[in-house]
């Protein structure tokens, strides 16, 4: 299946407080907050929402298409997605600007807080789906978390060309109009986001979650350490994670989730094995520090699942 990812392309510079953000936090004074925090380390890493999705879907065997805009500065990103084998004919360099960047902190609890620079992405509205539409049959289109008008535009064009779409709008939850936000949600074949996400999506519309259920098909809730939900009508699936060794960074740790998640949906798995392989796939990615240091082969993929779920995937 074809598969169409929108969502940032960019640079992560991830840093490591070694202390507890909750223990620098008064609740009497978050009138007038002002925190700042002594790091431990940087690291600067290939990201993005997209780029993550594409690693993920790349190693387990698809060949996702990016849409989306980057910066001058782009060429080792470029370098390193041409090495992989991914697919970049979607990109677009725009030579005025810096590509997006990401600027997260850690703390010993695995919270982080983190700040995003557009760049390149104020661009993303002058891109297109429709380019690059096949088969409705055949393609799947991922609009993840990019300027809100693009979002938008995405989210028409895929309605309009009978495009099926996941919905992933994460931070520009808040920034999308009610109006938007239902047609975006009402239009596609999954949401997903965490469960602080799909709360907010439900208080921007002004609906319980019974009422969200019923605007789309899959709702999927992720959990962070704990899991995910994944309800379909009235089919509810409590996925448990799979087991982490040596737990480094969880920075992309849900894009993987995804990655897992679709690359089990394409090829037509039971929602609960598609959940069970997103566990897997985050897993690995919160052993290693950044979102795409880690590796692994299909099969060691398949082995891995079994040892958490003890079922055969073939893949």
């Amino acid at each position: 299946m074809n598969i169409l990812l929108t969502g940032s392309v960019g640079y992560d510079y991830i840093m490591d407080f070694s202390g507890r953000f909750a223990d620098r936090i008064m609740p009497e004074a978050l009138h007038k907050l002002s925190l700042s925090f002594l790091v431990d380390t940087l690291n600067k890493q290939f990201g993005g929402t997209a780029g993550n999705l594409a690693y993920t879907l790349k190693l387990l065997g698809e060949n996702p298409k990016i849409v989306a805009p980057v910066g001058n500065d782009f060429q080792p990103y470029m370098k390193f997605f041409k090495k992989k084998g991914i697919d970049i004919s979607g990109l677009t360099v725009y030579t005025d600007e810096k590509t997006s960047s990401y600027f997260g902190i850690t703390d010993s609890d695995d919270n982080q807080i983190g700040s995003y620079y557009v760049g390149a992405m104020k661009y993303a509205k002058k891109q297109s789906l429709e380019v690059y539409y096949r088969d409705k049959k055949k393609t799947l289109a991922v609009l993840g978390p990019i300027s809100p008008d693009a979002m938008v535009k995405f989210a028409d064009e895929c309605n309009t060309l009978s495009l099926p779409y996941v919905y992933d709008p994460a931070f520009q939850i808040a920034n999308l109009s009610k109006e938007d936000l239902k047609k975006g949600v009402s239009g596609a074949v999954i949401l997903i986001g965490n469960d602080y996400e799909i709360l907010l999506i439900q208080k921007q519309l002004g609906i319980n979650h019974e009422k969200l259920l019923t605007l789309v098909p899959i709702v999927i809730t992720t959990l962070g350490a704990k899991g995910s939900i994944i309800e379909k009508g009235k089919e509810r699936y409590e996925i448990q994670p799979a087991s982490v060794s040596n737990a480094s960074d969880p920075t992309g740790a849900g894009d993987a989730y995804r990655g897992g998640f679709l690359a089990g949906f394409v090829r037509g798995f039971d929602l609960e094995t598609c959940g069970q392989m997103g566990s897997v796939t985050a897993a690995y990615t919160v052993e290693t520090y950044g979102t795409m240091t880690h590796t692994y082969t299909k099969k060691q993929f398949s082995e891995r699942y079994k040892e958490n779920f003890g079922k055969n995937l073939v893949l």
